[in-house]
C-alpha cells in the first residue's frame, strides 16, 4: 500500500440508503476511552465517516468534528448534527490545517486506503499529543447454528470480497502506527436485532452487492430460509468484536 495516491475505491455509495440502515453502533464505552486519551476535545476529524455514526457518537465528548469521506452519496445520507460539520475529501488529503486535530478516528476504513500517505496526512493535521484511532470488525456472532449460515455465505461470495477485505479479517496486525501505541481494552459492537435486520445487514456487505450486479442474483437468498427458522420471531443479540490500532502523535 504504498507509492502513489490510488483512485478511490467505492464500494458502498450505489446503497448508501441501506448501508446507513443497518450498521450496527459503536459503543459509548469506546468514544469515552478515545475522548480519556485526549489532552483536548476541541476538534476530532472522523475519516472516511460513512453514514456519520462515529461522529454522531463522538458529539458528546467533542466540541466539534469535522467528518469526511470521499463518497459524496454518503455524505449525503449522514446523519446530521449541529457539531458536525462535514466534508467530501479524501482520506489522502484532508483539505485541514496543520497541528489542528486533537482525534483522528477511522473506522471500518482504513484498508481502503493508501496507509502510507494518510499516515502522513494524519501525522500533518493532528496536535502534538493527539490521538489516532482506527479500528475494524469481522463476522458477527450470535450462535453457533446461525453463524454457521452466515460464514457459509461469507465463503460463498469470496470472489466478489474486495482483496483489502483480508487486511480486516487479519484484525489489522500487519499495520502499524506511525506513534508510539496507547494500551486499549477490548471493545464490541453489540445489538438487539430481528431476522429482518439480520438480513438486511447481510445485504449491504460490498460482496453482496456486487455479486447481486454481476449475477443480478441476491446471494442472501440462498440462506434466508434456514436463517429465519434458526432466529425464531424474537429478537437476538449480535456482538462484532473490534479491532483497533491506537497511538499518541
Amino acid at each position: 500500500m504504498t507509492g502513489g495516491t490510488p483512485s478511490f475505491k467505492d464500494h458502498f455509495s450505489s446503497h448508501a440508503d441501506t448501508y446507513a440502515a443497518y450498521r450496527p453502533t459503536y459503543p459509548q464505552a469506546l468514544m469515552q476511552f478515545l475522548a480519556d486519551c485526549c489532552e483536548k476535545r476541541r476538534l476530532a476529524w472522523d475519516c472516511a465517516t460513512g453514514n456519520g455514526q462515529t461522529a454522531v457518537a463522538l458529539t458528546p465528548y467533542f466540541d466539534n468534528i469535522i467528518a469526511t469521506d470521499a463518497s459524496e452519496a454518503q455524505i449525503c445520507s449522514a446523519s446530521l448534527h449541529p457539531r458536525i460539520e462535514y466534508r467530501v475529501a479524501r482520506a489522502e488529503s484532508s483539505g485541514l490545517g496543520d497541528r489542528s486535530i486533537d482525534l483522528v478516528t477511522v473506522s471500518q476504513a482504513l484498508h481502503w486506503f493508501d496507509v502510507d500517505h494518510f499516515f502522513e496526512e494524519a501525522m500533518r493535521v493532528l496536535v502534538p499529543g493527539g490521538v489516532l484511532a482506527a479500528w475494524s470488525y469481522e463476522l458477527c456472532i450470535v450462535a453457533p447454528e446461525i453463524d454457521a449460515r452466515v460464514l457459509e455465505l461469507y465463503r460463498q461470495i469470496d470472489q466478489y470480497w474486495p482483496p483489502e477485505r483480508r487486511i480486516v479479517e487479519d484484525r489489522y496486525r500487519g499495520i502499524e502506527l506511525p506513534m508510539p501505541a496507547i494500551a486499549a481494552p477490548e471493545f464490541e459492537m453489540t445489538a438487539s436485532w430481528t431476522a429482518d435486520a439480520m438480513l438486511g445487514y447481510l445485504r449491504t456487505w460490498s460482496a453482496c452487492q456486487r455479486y447481486l450486479r454481476e449475477r443480478d442474483r441476491d446471494p442472501v437468498d440462498q440462506i434466508e430460509d434456514a436463517v429465519r427458522i434458526l432466529w425464531g420471531r424474537g429478537a437476538r443479540e449480535v456482538r462484532w468484536p473490534i479491532a483497533m490500532k491506537i497511538g499518541r502523535a
